[in-house]
């Protein structure tokens, strides 16, 4: 089963430095029929104005996985680290037993990211952060961080799920085989058909029930995939 979810009707937050928009339930956006799909909680497609950002704040037993699109963001946590992850590059943490941090953009330009929250296996485990960069391959999806034994040495999640990044070039089609029941997918830019559906930038679909994502690229298209129990 596909369930399209364009841009336009996703769940919206905006104040001076912050523009927001929600695929699933997330703050004051509530709606009972995106609660999550599997053990994926948050997807939320973040425009962060230069020079501000999110304050020191707390997360416990959530992955989180931040995904640049443009520009960067510096990181500060209580564990004591502290990095910049730019675009082309995707920061892992593991909040577990706690964890307090700030992200902010210290550019000269706004900064755009998909921030993806997955529920983990189990409670308790020990907070971790880490940033790392990904292949811009074409014509495939690369795994960019994983709770698969099988997937090798990615940053890891403590969940059986997998976050993958890939870019398809106009004309491109490709059938992704799907080993876990629940998938999501986002074109951070171009456009892409799935099935009788168009997505363009930003646009989301969820896939339940499905064993391939089979999908062609109309334009170049850079897309977001996860996959989760």
């Amino acid at each position: 089963m596909l369930e399209y979810r364009p841009f336009t009707e996703l769940g919206t937050f905006a104040n001076d430095w912050l523009d927001a928009h929600y695929h699933f339930s997330f703050s004051d956006y509530a709606d009972p029929d995106r609660m999550g799909l599997g053990a994926l909680r948050v997807w939320n497609d973040d425009t962060i104005r230069a020079g501000t950002g999110f304050a020191p704040h707390g997360h416990r037993d959530m992955e989180i996985v931040t995904y640049i699109r443009q520009g960067a963001i510096t990181h500060e946590d209580s564990l004591g680290n502290r990095g910049r992850t730019e675009a082309g590059q995707v920061q892992v943490m593991s909040a577990g037993t706690g964890i307090r941090h700030a992200e902010y953009n210290l550019e000269d330009q706004a900064t755009t990211l998909f921030q993806i929250w997955i529920m983990p296996r189990r409670q308790g485990v020990a907070p971790r952060w880490e940033t790392q960069q990904f292949p811009r391959s074409h014509g495939r999806f690369d795994i960019l961080a994983s709770g698969l034994a099988s997937d090798g040495d990615v940053p890891i999640i403590h969940q059986d799920a997998r976050v993958l990044g890939g870019t398809l070039d106009a004309g491109t089609t490709i059938a992704r085989p799907l080993v876990l029941p629940h998938a999501y997918l986002v074109v951070a830019r171009g456009a892409v058909t799935v099935g009788d559906i168009a997505l363009g930038p930003r646009d989301g679909v969820a896939v339940t029930g499905e064993t391939v994502l089979a999908l062609t690229a109309t334009e170049e298209a850079e897309l977001v995939l996860v996959e989760t129990a």
